[in-house]
């Protein structure tokens, strides 16, 4: 759902422009993309229990898993530079 948010707001304040509410839709997205790594790591050591060593849904669930957290990273990193990297 936060997600979503950060999208429609993101949309929002491409017609608008505003510096406020994209500082305040990056701290959101900082926020939410940390929530989701978490929830993510958390969801692969499930997994990982419940999983058998070597199997080939392993690997499957392994690889979907690394490329989820991958993306939670490059969206993290995304949304610290659009906060940090303000040229104000």
């Amino acid at each position: 759902i936060g997600l979503i948010g950060i999208i429609i707001a993101s949309l929002v304040n491409m017609f608008l422009g505003s510096g406020t509410m994209d500082y305040i839709i990056s701290i959101l997205g900082v926020i939410i993309f940390t929530g989701l790594t978490a929830y993510d790591v958390q969801k692969l050591k499930r997994m990982g229990e419940v999983v058998a060593t070597g199997s080939e849904t392993a690997q499957k669930m392994a690889l979907m898993g690394a490329l989820s957290l991958y993306l939670d990273f490059i969206n993290l990193f995304i949304m610290l530079l659009r906060l940090f990297g303000r040229r104000d």
